[in-house]
């Protein structure tokens, strides 16, 4: 395993010292028209988690745990006539409930963010003016892999995912994966429900290995092992991958309708499409991922 973050690769300055897409660069219209040519039916499969919402009745913004709820609401008349109602939404992005897109200010390291720029010029009162996640609204569009590590059931907890995980799950799909692609990880886990137990997750020689291949995006059931995994860098997909790669991760994707259409369609490969909300100046958004067959 990896053991020091400055031992890892990095790709700051890789495409240029301002850069704000990370790994999206590696999507050149090969890789788009490689995603495109595995449309063959239109049919559509959704990533994204069913969110709950909540009455909002007042008090402090919901916390970053499981047992709160990502999505609170109040309905509102609007005043229009006909009658019409709405709702005033309030969302904290990086819950668990809520699927979504980590920008790449999202993660800080000594003051920095990807790639390498101070967080004071990242960050401030009014938001984020460089790396936000609205620089995605235009759509992520590339071939989707599925790597399915526990067919028919799920990783043991704390599961430590390794490069060797992630080869095995490639052969016995019978996918080799090419740069620019997207890659979403199934290891049977709902971090809700499954709350308070040791959460399986990717080590740095996981990471590593999607850095060799060139993934563009990352989107699984599991991310970071919670508990850390013992000698490894804490973190390793948001620590490496998201600060050292610009590797854009897809935080809280849901695979198991997914794995399922796979099996029947025979394949792991599908058109993979992607687009956050116009919303300026944050380190998140949600964020509703399809898989096209």
């Amino acid at each position: 395993m990896d053991q020091s973050p400055a031992e890892f690769p990095s790709n700051w300055g890789r495409w240029g010292d301002a850069d704000q897409l990370g790994t999206v660069n590696l999507i050149t219209a090969q890789a788009r028209a490689r995603g495109a040519a595995q449309v063959r039916t239109g049919l559509s499969v959704s990533l994204a988690r069913e969110t709950p919402a909540a009455p909002l009745f007042g008090g402090p913004m919901a916390a970053l745990q499981a047992d709160t709820t990502g999505v609170q609401t109040i309905m509102s008349f609007t005043g229009a006539a006909p009658m019409a109602m709405a709702e005033l939404m309030l969302v904290t992005t990086h819950h668990p409930e809520v699927t979504h897109l980590d920008a790449l200010s999202h993660m800080v390291v000594d003051g920095q963010v990807y790639p390498g720029i101070a967080l004071a010029e990242s960050s401030g009162p009014a938001g984020v003016v460089h790396g936000a996640a609205d620089v995605f609204a235009g759509g992520i569009v590339t071939r989707g892999v599925l790597l399915d590590l526990a067919p028919g059931g799920k990783l043991a907890d704390g599961h430590a995912v390794t490069a060797d995980d992630l080869e095995a799950a490639a052969e016995r799909a019978g996918v080799v994966v090419e740069s620019g692609d997207a890659l979403v990880v199934r290891a049977g886990w709902d971090r809700v429900p499954d709350h308070g137990r040791a959460l399986p997750g990717m080590t740095s020689g996981a990471v590593r290995w999607m850095h060799e291949r060139e993934i563009s995006i990352y989107a699984g059931d599991i991310g970071d092992a919670s508990p850390p995994v013992k000698d490894d860098v804490p973190g390793a997909l948001h620590r490496l991958g998201l600060l050292r790669l610009g590797l854009v991760l897809i935080d809280g994707a849901r695979a198991e309708e997914l794995a399922a259409v796979c099996a029947e369609q025979g394949r792991h490969t599908f058109l993979f499409v992607a687009a956050v909300p116009r919303i300026l100046g944050t380190t998140g958004l949600p964020v509703n991922p399809l898989a096209v067959f």
